[in-house]
């Protein structure tokens, strides 16, 4: 990346409530193209609210989103899937398509308005499939498939629209280990060609891992950012989460991890 490219992605000042409650309190995030940014908190912190205000699906009430330098709102529908993919932490339900018609679907920005898909969608599609391990789905329909199967295909679905900007809310939350692995592994191979990912992460380790850069959020606000050593400490983690811990550097991979020793207000064991 050179020094004159934008940010990938933006948020400045972004502020969001409902029914007078703040879900989001003026909050910054910025991703760099071609950087790793994992989002975490606890429940409710706001981390879901955040990626759907960056993908453009709230109507935020203060602040602006800037997606590769350029206001979300100026931005049309079909300009914004063709730079940006988002996979949702539920799975949505869609009846009666099988998971190749619904990774398929992923071609849909870079189609003409009254074009069809082609040979290269359907290698695309496929392509996608294959990197997620969701090949032998290909004929099934979702309503046949578990939860962590069908947050495969959509996945593979936000692959198939070749995004620049990948934004995940918890990709790993309904899959096995071996899965959640495979997941974060390819989202990092994405990334060190040229992707840019943001993603809520529950699995404080995981994030440690696979992310260049983490922003803390707390009640709607962020309590720390930067990278992983920077954002999780002791004292970090503690104030966000309500425990008491040791952060150590993993032996086998390097990465930080984090020992849970109790709850904040709890008696020393």
């Amino acid at each position: 990346m050179n020094g004159h490219e934008p940010p990938a992605i933006v948020a400045e000042d972004l502020s969001y409530s409902v029914e007078a409650q703040t879900l989001l309190d003026v909050v910054h995030l910025h991703a760099e193209q071609g950087q790793f940014v994992g989002i975490i908190g606890p429940n409710g912190a706001g981390k879901s609210t955040l990626l759907r205000a960056l993908s453009g699906m709230l109507r935020h009430q203060h602040g602006a989103v800037r997606l590769e330098g350029t206001d979300l709102r100026s931005l049309s529908s079909r300009e914004v899937a063709a730079a940006l993919a988002l996979v949702p932490q539920i799975a949505p339900y869609t009846h009666g398509f099988t998971s190749f018609e619904l990774v398929l679907m992923g071609r849909y920005p870079h189609l003409g308005r009254f074009q069809i898909e082609g040979r290269e969608d359907d290698r695309i599609a496929r392509d996608a499939m294959r990197r997620t391990d969701t090949e032998r789905f290909a004929d099934r329909t979702l309503d046949t498939l578990s939860g962590g199967e069908r947050q495969r295909i959509f996945v593979s679905r936000a692959l198939a629209q070749q995004p620049r900007i990948l934004l995940l809310d918890e990709p790993t939350s309904n899959l096995d280990v071996y899965h959640q692995l495979k997941v974060l592994d390819l989202v990092r191979q994405l990334v060190d060609e040229g992707l840019t990912a943001v993603a809520a992460i529950h699995d404080l380790h995981m994030a440690a891992r696979y992310c260049d850069r983490l922003v803390l959020l707390s009640e709607g606000r962020v309590l720390a950012e930067g990278t992983p050593d920077e954002v999780l400490t002791p004292e970090a983690i503690e104030s966000a989460f309500g425990v008491r811990c040791a952060v150590y550097q993993e032996p086998v991979t390097g990465s930080l991890a984090i020992s849970l020793i109790g709850p904040a207000d709890g008696e020393d064991a």
